[in-house]
């Protein structure tokens, strides 16, 4: 034994003293393995809530799928192609198609004009589809759905309806409206181009009637006169180049000055301006679509919808239609001052090129009058003439370009919107888009597995029983010894008592349960009141049924050595003879943290088998308050170790042989009122001084920690300690508590034992044993650490 503490026994109990452990408890780190172990189990363990979340997700997502409506969706896919028409240059405008410009059109399709347009309808307001709607405009904006191609410039309109057929007229309605309105814009500036050609056509048509009139008086008073340009002099070749130049600037200023006055026409209307602008690829300014002019359209459209809406449910004075009514008029002044900028500016650089080509043609019509003029003094006649028929030709030249540009703009006004190509029309959906009865499915498998391994997890979280190994090792930062399976009644096994001889046969299940009914849970056997199943007029032969069944727990490494329990208990021996230095476990003490984990079992059966492994061993029934092991060998409780502190009989006297060789047991003896006071004395230290040096091993069944002190007390003065624990019931707080008790007073844990395991779990190495009830503390310290619902779960 221990005799740092025996000089003053009363210093284990100084919690301020430093703490001495020792050197045994080395416990295994726990890493990933463990981690990923843990996870299994807990997944294992609550397997039905898990299997309970997904069923039920299941079925939810089943119930939604049954009772949601199917929606069908029907879409027709649009091209739209970027370009201007053209005035009277000899190239048609083309404009470069960009993201941007098919983003507008999106926006354009869901623009209120359109869909209010076709919400208008009369076939189409009767639709089921609007049934239960107010406003259809504002219902056909916000769930018509376009899409401009990531790959590609095609632009899908779509729209979803439990209708089909519905679905696929509004989507095609909607388009042709887009189309319609389309064409009546770019028909608008066409119309304002061709009045300007028409009346230039009209002033050229005057101008070649006169020149043809002229050449004809020419010829008449002059006769005709041929002047061939090749053999001519080079005065009449650099006239005639001369003369196509000033055609050429002609026309020119003659398309400046249109572009000009189309502006200048529209200069009350900036939107007509912007469309213009963009419709003339050549006139040196390029239209860039604004990112905030955008925005605030997307805004204004939005904020005249919410105005719709919001006359629903409100009258004109409210103050929210007023907000939103200012918040409109303001953007509509914002974009109304920036179309009058973009106009002002585009209207000014359509002055610079008329002046621009004005400049050009007078410079021309100099050179050209000079030419003239030196052609006239080699030849008044011939240069007059050609002069003339120059001055004709041009004419008939312009005049020609001017029809066909008025032709082609006669004709582009009639057919309208040429550069919307309709690819796909919409037709009625076969199948539902909605719900997606496969993803539903699988997002419910999924939310049903990771909602019921959270449930596991808070389960788990809030279970502070110790449920493996791993997690004592972890917590307590102690070694595991040894488990215990789950002790089962043995068949036909016999215990003998004295005289006495009692059998479990295999028909005797039923008087099993009746005692496990009255006992309570303590896995060491401890006798209590039965329940009241059990005939009062029976108790006499139940309290002998209940004192059998401790003995045959307390014995069984002696009366059933080839079984799996006794295995386990040579396996904690073998921990207890090689985890510790030959000669510092001489004296060794058997707590646990509350009643009922099968502290006393475990004293017994680890006496018997050292006294199996040759070694002199004693039993010492250090519990006053609840002594058990007089039962579990089933000698006299008259006399003990309480009759030794009184004086009434010798240390040797109270000794009694047990039943294998070698060992001996020392029983309590008679209650005693100062239990602690008797174990924190001298005398029972310099007693247990006597029995180590008459044995090789003082097995001391020790009280619980956690309800009085003794343990602490005798964990001070031995050499080693041992903590039963047991399993699915101690817990994490009480077996943490029990342990800084004992390393509080210097303490030598060696360990833990985990005692009736079953393996349903698993968790603890051993294979599948029964459950049985255990004899426990609870009739004398009251079931601390455990509540009465466990009692009440043990005892059913």
């Amino acid at each position: 034994m221990r005799t740092d503490n025996i000089s003053n026994p009363g210093a284990q109990m100084d919690k301020d003293s430093p703490v001495d452990n020792g050197a045994y408890n080395i416990a295994p780190a726990a890493g990933a393995d463990h981690l990923q172990s843990s996870l299994l189990q807990i997944a294992l363990r609550h397997r039905w809530v898990i299997l309970a979340a997904v069923l039920v997700s299941l079925i939810a997502a089943f119930g939604y799928i049954l009772k949601a409506t199917p929606i069908y969706t029907s879409a027709s896919k649009l091209y739209v192609e970027q370009s201007g028409p053209k005035i009277i240059t000899e190239y048609k405008g083309v404009m470069t198609q960009s993201k941007n410009y098919l983003y507008t059109q999106g926006e354009l399709i869901k623009s209120t004009p359109i869909v209010a347009n076709v919400a208008d309808d009369s076939e189409i307001g009767r639709f089921k589809t609007f049934e239960q709607i107010d406003n259809p405009a504002a219902f056909l904006k916000k769930n018509i759905n376009v899409a401009v191609g990531k790959k590609d410039d095609i632009i899908k309109v779509s729209f979803d309806s439990p209708y089909p057929a519905e679905a696929a007229q509004i989507v095609n309605a909607v388009v042709n409206s887009y189309v319609d309105y389309h064409s009546s814009r770019k028909r608008s500036t066409v119309s304002e181009v061709l009045k300007i050609l028409q009346k230039e056509k009209v002033k050229r048509d005057a101008q070649l009637t006169e020149k043809f009139q002229q050449l004809v008086q020419f010829t008449k008073e002059n006769g005709i006169v041929s002047f061939d340009d090749k053999n001519g002099p080079i005065v009449f070749q650099r006239l005639a180049k001369l003369s196509t130049a000033l055609t050429d600037a002609q026309l020119a200023t003659i398309n400046a000055k249109a572009d000009f006055e189309a502006i200048l026409s529209m200069v009350d209307e900036p939107e007509k301006i912007k469309q213009f602008a963009m419709a003339q690829p050549n006139a040196g300014v390029r239209v860039f679509v604004n990112d905030v002019q955008s925005q605030l359209q997307s805004e204004l459209k939005d904020l005249e919808l919410q105005l719709a809406n919001a006359k629903l449910h409100c009258t004109e004075d409210h103050p929210s239609i007023e907000a939103i009514r200012g918040r409109i008029k303001y953007i509509k002044q914002l974009l109304g001052e920036k179309a009058k900028n973009f106009a002002d500016a585009y209207l000014e650089v359509m002055r610079l090129r008329w002046t621009t080509a004005g400049q050009r043609e007078d410079e021309l019509l100099a050179s050209f009058d000079a030419e003239r003029k030196a052609a006239q003094d080699l030849g008044v006649k011939a240069a007059e003439y050609s002069v003339l028929q120059s001055e004709l030709k041009r004419t008939e030249r312009l005049c020609d370009i001017l029809d066909n540009r008025i032709k082609e703009l006669n004709v582009t006004e009639d057919v309208g919107a040429l550069n919307i190509s309709i690819l796909e029309v919409a037709y009625p959906a076969i199948h539902p888009s909605r719900p997606q009865k496969a993803k539903i499915m699988m997002a419910a498998l999924v939310l049903g597995l990771m909602l019921g391994f959270a449930l596991a997890l808070v389960r788990d979280w809030m279970d502070y029983r110790l449920r493996s190994a791993d997690e004592i090792s972890a917590v307590l930062g102690l070694p595991v010894l040894g488990v215990v399976p789950t002790i089962l009644p043995e068949q036909n096994i016999a215990i003998h008592s004295g005289k006495a001889l009692l059998k479990f046969k295999s028909g005797a299940s039923r008087i099993w349960r009746t005692i496990q009914a009255g006992i309570s849970s303590d896995a060491a056997g401890v006798e209590t009141k039965t329940v009241s199943a059990v005939p009062r007029s029976e108790d006499t032969a139940q309290g002998a049924l209940d004192t059998k069944a401790i003995a045959e727990r307390g014995q069984r490494v002696h009366l059933a050595p080839k079984s799996h329990v006794a295995e386990a208990y040579r396996t904690i021996r073998t921990a207890v003879f090689f985890g510790v230095p030959k000669g510092q476990a001489k004296t060794i003490v058997i707590t646990s943290p509350a009643p009922g984990d099968g502290k006393s079992t475990l004293a017994s059966n680890l006496a018997l088998t050292m006294a199996q492994a040759g070694q002199r061993t004693l039993v010492l029934d250090a519990d006053f308050r609840k002594p058990v092991q007089h039962k579990i060998f089933e000698i006299d409780h008259g006399k003990g170790l309480s009759n030794v502190f009184a004086g009434a009989i010798t240390l040797d006297e109270a000794i009694e042989a047990g039943p294998v060789e070698g060992l001996d047991i020392l029983p309590c003896g008679p209650e005693v009122p100062n239990p602690s006071e008797i174990l924190n004395s001298d005398t029972f230290a310099n007693m247990l001084n006597e029995l180590v040096q008459k044995y090789d091993r003082v097995i001391i069944d020790s009280p619980p920690v956690t309800p009085v002190a003794d343990s602490q007390i005798l964990a001070a003065i031995c050499d080693v300690t041992i903590m039963v624990l047991r399993a699915e019931k101690s817990t994490r707080r009480l077996s943490r508590h029990a342990r800084d008790n004992l390393l509080s007073v210097g303490g030598h844990l060696i360990g833990v034992v985990v005692n009736d395991v079953s393996q349903r779990s698993g968790r603890y190495g051993y294979g599948r044993y029964g459950q049985y009830g255990y004899y426990g503390y609870c009739s004398y310290y009251g079931h601390y650490g455990y509540g009465r619902d466990e009692r009440q779960r043990q005892y059913a």
